[in-house]
C-alpha cells in the first residue's frame, strides 16, 4: 500500500512541476496566498473524497474559523459578527480567487478585541466578587450569542472570571481547613482575604495567558485559518506549519519528550484523547482519556489557565525537556478537579510492544496477549514488527500448554496495515483480511497468502471505544470469519481512513519563502471483507458490555465533519468452521453479562459521567459549589468500588521471562502492576469464561486444545 502511494505521488508531483504557481508568487509576493493555492490544489487532486467548494463549504469554514478563534464568545461583539457574516457564503469564491480579505478582516478585528479584553479583565477583577449572591454561568458556549454591546461583553467576562475565581477560592478554603486539621494552632484567613488572593491569582493567570497571545504573529493565525479550511474535508486532514511538521516527525518516530498523551480541542476544552503506552502519563495512571486540562504550571510556578487557548499554544506549555515537571490542573471525567504533577520523559518504546501473561482457572491455563499498537520498524520490517512478536508469544503460550487465547486490543489506536494482515494470518488459513479503496480507483484486497496457522484454538478479542483503525480491521476480520468472539464496547472508535503526508515544497518548483510545511490528508478508506466500512460505525462487539466511555464523546462520530459510512461489494471468503457452538457461546456470555453486578455498577458510572458532561449551566453561589463538590467527591468514592473488584483469577508472566524479570526490578514491577489490574478486570474474566465455553469441532482428547488443527 505504501509503495503504491509513493508511486502515485511521484507521478502526481511530476504533473505539479508543469503547473505555474510561480506566477502567483511573483504577482503577489505573498506566502499566505501561495499556501492557500497549494493546499487547495493538493486537496482537490489527492484527497480521497474532495469536497465541493461551494456556499455550504464556505459556511462550514466560516463556523470553524470564527468558533475556533472565540469559542467562549468573549472577544467578538455582535457588530463584528454582522461584519463577518457578509463573507459567510463568499469564502469559497475567495479560495478560488486566492483572496484572503476575509482572513485579514477577522484577524485584524481579533487582535483589536484581544487588546481591549486586557482592559476589560483588569477592570472586572478590581471589584470583589460576592460568592453568596445567586448567580449562574452558561457553559454551553455554542448556544450563546455574541454580546450585543461592550457592557454585555464586560458582564460575560465578569461571570466567566467569577467561576474561575470561585474555584480558586474554594481550593484555598479547603487547603486552609486541611492545615487547621493538621495543626490546630493554624490561624485561618478570612473569606475576604481569600477572595482577594483568589482574584489576584485569576489576574496573574490571565496576564500569563495574554503574554502568550502577544507572542503570536499573523502567520500563526493564518495557520488556524488554513486548518479551518482543510479540516472541513475530514477531521484527520491537517496542515502542519514547518515547526509543527518537525514535531509530527518526531512523534511518528517515537523519539519525543513530553507527558505521553495526545490532546485535542473540543470547543473551548483541551481534552486527553489518547494515553501513549510507555509515556509518563501512562506510567503515572492518574490521568485518563476524557480528562480535561484546565491549567498548566511549570514545577510549582503559578499555573496558566488554558481554557479557550488555541491547542498549539497549550501544547507548547505542556511539552518540555526530559526530567522537567509540569503541574496539570485536571478536570476528571467524573467532574472532580485535582492538580497532578508529571515528570516529562521520553516515551519508552518497549512498553508499546506486545506483552503476554498466562491466566489460570481451575485446571485450565489460558494466554492473554496485550497489543498496545500495531508497530513496525519502517526501515526494516523483519527487524521488529507486531506480527512477528505475536507469533513468538503464541509459540511460548503453546509450549506452556495454553488452551485458549485472549487478544487485548483495548486502547489500541492502530498502526501498520501490513502487521494487521500478518496477524490475521496467524489465526486463519489463506484468505482476504481487509479491502482498501483509493479515491474512485479500483479496490485492493489484502490477503493472507499461506495456509499456515500459528493458533487454531479458541480465540477472544477485547475492544473498547478507543480501539481504532488497524485494531478495527483485525477485530472485524476475525468477526466476519467467525474466528473469534469480540467482547467490548457497543462500537469501536470508527476510524476507517488512511492519511499520508505531502510536503508542500515537493509541490512547487522554487519557493522564495523557504519551508512551506506539509499537508496530512486522507487518501484511502478501509472496508471489511463483508463490504462494510469501519468508518464512523466501527466494529460492534459480539458481546456488548458497558464501560465508563460508553456515553462520552470520544469517537469518530463525535468529531467535526467525519466522512460517511458506506459499503462496497464483499470479498470472497468462507467463515471458519472450527467451532461447534459459536452462536450459543455468545448467547450464554450475553446472559452472564446481563446479570453481572460489576457491570451494572460500571453502567451506573457511565450514566453518571454522561449526566455530568451534559450539564450546561453552573451555579456561581458558593454554597452550591460546595454542595456540588461534596456530591462529586462522594460519587467518585462510591465508584471506586469498580477498582476493588476481584475476579479470583491468577495471572503470571511466561516461564521464559522469569530470568529476565529477576534481573530487572523495574520491569518486574510493571508486570506485577499489570497482573493486579488484570485480576480486577471483569472483561478479561468474561473472556476466560467464553474460552471455556468454546468447543472445537475436531478436538482430540489426548492433545491440548492449542495443538489441535481446525
Amino acid at each position: 500500500m505504501k509503495k503504491n502511494f509513493i508511486l502515485l505521488s511521484s507521478v502526481f508531483l511530476l504533473a505539479f512541476a508543469s503547473c505555474s504557481f510561480t506566477k502567483g508568487v511573483s504577482e503577489t509576493s505573498d506566502k499566505d496566498k501561495l499556501l492557500l493555492e497549494l493546499i487547495s490544489y493538493v486537496l482537490e487532486k489527492l484527497h480521497f473524497e474532495p469536497t465541493e467548494v461551494d456556499d455550504a463549504f464556505s459556511e462550514r469554514v466560516y463556523n470553524n474559523f470564527i468558533g475556533g478563534l472565540d469559542p467562549m464568545k468573549r472577544y467578538f461583539l455582535a457588530e463584528d459578527i454582522r461584519a463577518f457574516d457578509a463573507y459567510k457564503t463568499q469564502i469559497d469564491d475567495q479560495i478560488k480567487a486566492v483572496d484572503i480579505s476575509f482572513f485579514n478582516l477577522v484577524q485584524e478585528r481579533l487582535v483589536y478585541r484581544m487588546d481591549a479584553a486586557k482592559d476589560i479583565y483588569i477592570s472586572v477583577l478590581e471589584r470583589p466578587y460576592n460568592f453568596n449572591q445567586i448567580d449562574s454561568l452558561e457553559v454551553d458556549y455554542e448556544a450563546l450569542e455574541a454580546p450585543a454591546s461592550a457592557l454585555a461583553l464586560k458582564e460575560r467576562w465578569r461571570d466567566q472570571l467569577k467561576y474561575v475565581t470561585l474555584s480558586t477560592f474554594f481550593a484555598k478554603k479547603e487547603n486552609e481547613a486541611l492545615k487547621k486539621k493538621e495543626d490546630p494552632s493554624f490561624e485561618l484567613s478570612s473569606d475576604e482575604a481569600l477572595e482577594i488572593a483568589a482574584r489576584a491569582q485569576t489576574r496573574e493567570t490571565l496576564e500569563e495567558y495574554f503574554d502568550l497571545i502577544d507572542d503570536l504573529e499573523r502567520k500563526d493565525w493564518f495557520v488556524q485559518y488554513l486548518n479551518s479550511i482543510v479540516e472541513t474535508y475530514d477531521p484527520h486532514t491537517f496542515y502542519f506549519a514547518p515547526e509543527e511538521k518537525d514535531r509530527f516527525d518526531m512523534g511518528m518516530s517515537g523519539k519525543f519528550e513530553g507527558i505521553g498523551a495526545r490532546l485535542q480541542k473540543r470547543k473551548d476544552q483541551t481534552k486527553i484523547v489518547e494515553v501513549i503506552s510507555g509515556g509518563p502519563v501512562w506510567r503515572d495512571q492518574r490521568i485518563e482519556v476524557g480528562d480535561e486540562i484546565l491549567k498548566v504550571g511549570q514545577d510549582g510556578e503559578l499555573p496558566v489557565d488554558i481554557v479557550g487557548m488555541p491547542l498549539d499554544d497549550a501544547i507548547k506549555l505542556i511539552k518540555g525537556a526530559k526530567g522537567s515537571i509540569v503541574d496539570l490542573t485536571i478536570r476528571k471525567v467524573d467532574g472532580s478537579v485535582e492538580v497532578i504533577s508529571i515528570t516529562r520523559d521520553v516515551v519508552k518504546l518497549e512498553e508499546t510492544f506486545a506483552k503476554t501473561a498466562t491466566v489460570n482457572k481451575g485446571d485450565f491455563t489460558y494466554g492473554l496477549i496485550n497489543l498496545p499498537k500495531f508497530y513496525v520498524d519502517f526501515e526494516d520490517y523483519n527487524e521488529r514488527n507486531a506480527a512477528s512478536d505475536i507469533a513468538q508469544e503464541i509459540e511460548k503460550l503453546k509450549n506452556e500448554g495454553a488452551q485458549g487465547l485472549i487478544l487485548d486490543l483495548r486502547d489500541n489506536g492502530g498502526g501498520s496495515l501490513k502487521t494487521v494482515v500478518d496477524i490475521a494470518g496467524l489465526f486463519i488459513k489463506k484468505g482476504p483480511v481487509v479491502q482498501v479503496k483509493s479515491g474512485q480507483s479500483k479496490i485492493e484486497v489484502y490477503e493472507d497468502q499461506d495456509n499456515e496457522l500459528a493458533w487454531d484454538g479458541p480465540l477472544v478479542i477485547l475492544v473498547n471505544e478507543l480501539s481504532a483503525s488497524a485494531s478495527e480491521i483485525l477485530a472485524a476480520a476475525m468477526q466476519d470469519y467467525k474466528r473469534a468472539v469480540v467482547i467490548g464496547s457497543k462500537q469501536t472508535f470508527g476510524k476507517g481512513t488512511v492519511q499520508n503526508v505531502v510536503p508542500l515544497n515537493n509541490v512547487v518548483r522554487n519557493s522564495e519563502f523557504g519551508d512551506l510545511g506539509a499537508l496530512k490528508l486522507t487518501t484511502q478508506k478501509f472496508y471489511r471483507i463483508n463490504g462494510g466500512s469501519t468508518q464512523l460505525k466501527g466494529v460492534t462487539s459480539d458481546v456488548v458490555v458497558p464501560d465508563k466511555y460508553s456515553y462520552l464523546e470520544i469517537g469518530e462520530r463525535d468529531l467535526d465533519h467525519p466522512m460517511a459510512w458506506d459499503k462496497i461489494p464483499a470479498a470472497k471468503y468462507a467463515a471458519w468452521e472450527g467451532y461447534i457452538d459459536f452462536e450459543s457461546t455468545i448467547a450464554n456470555s450475553k446472559k452472564r453479562m446481563a446479570q453481572n453486578e460489576q457491570l451494572r455498577l460500571i453502567e451506573e458510572n457511565a450514566q453518571w459521567l454522561k449526566a455530568q458532561q451534559e450539564n450546561d449551566k453552573v451555579s456561581l453561589l458558593y454554597e452550591d459549589f460546595v454542595t456540588a463538590a461534596k456530591r462529586d467527591k462522594e460519587k467518585a468514592a462510591y465508584f471506586k468500588k469498580i477498582n476493588q473488584y476481584d475476579s479470583q483469577l491468577t495471572f503470571e508472566s511466561l516461564d521464559v521471562e522469569q530470568s529476565l524479570l529477576s534481573q530487572d526490578a523495574e520491569l518486574r514491577e510493571k508486570r506485577d502492576r499489570w497482573h493486579r489490574d488484570l485480576a480486577k478486570d471483569v472483561y478479561v474474566e468474561e473472556a476466560v469464561n467464553v474460552l471455556q465455553d468454546l468447543k472445537l469441532r475436531f478436538s482430540k482428547p489426548s492433545m491440548p486444545l492449542a495443538a489441535v488443527k481446525g
